[in-house]
């Protein structure tokens, strides 16, 4: 299974409700606060091309995007196909 980055802050209910349903996947989430680390955020917005919100989520090298295209992603079958892969 794909190693997640998770680019998140504290509080951010869309983090949790991310995080919440990768746990339930039994992924290994690598999660980095963008808010005590300026250098993952300056990261965040490179890899994502400019998307400054959060959560920003990739699985392995590929891009979802924030909380709701995760969920999206989840509900369609992709996710499960994109930690599989």
């Amino acid at each position: 299974m794909k190693k997640v980055t998770l680019y998140s802050g504290d509080p951010c209910p869309y983090c949790a409700a991310a995080k919440a349903l990768l746990k339930t996947k039994n992924v290994e989430i690598e999660e980095f606060d963008i808010w005590k680390d300026p250098t993952k955020a300056k990261e965040m917005i490179q890899r994502t091309n400019g998307a400054k919100t959060i959560p920003q989520i990739f699985v392995g090298e590929h891009h979802v995007g924030g909380n709701e295209q995760l969920q999206d992603a989840n509900r369609s079958g992709e996710l499960d196909k994109l930690l599989s892969s």
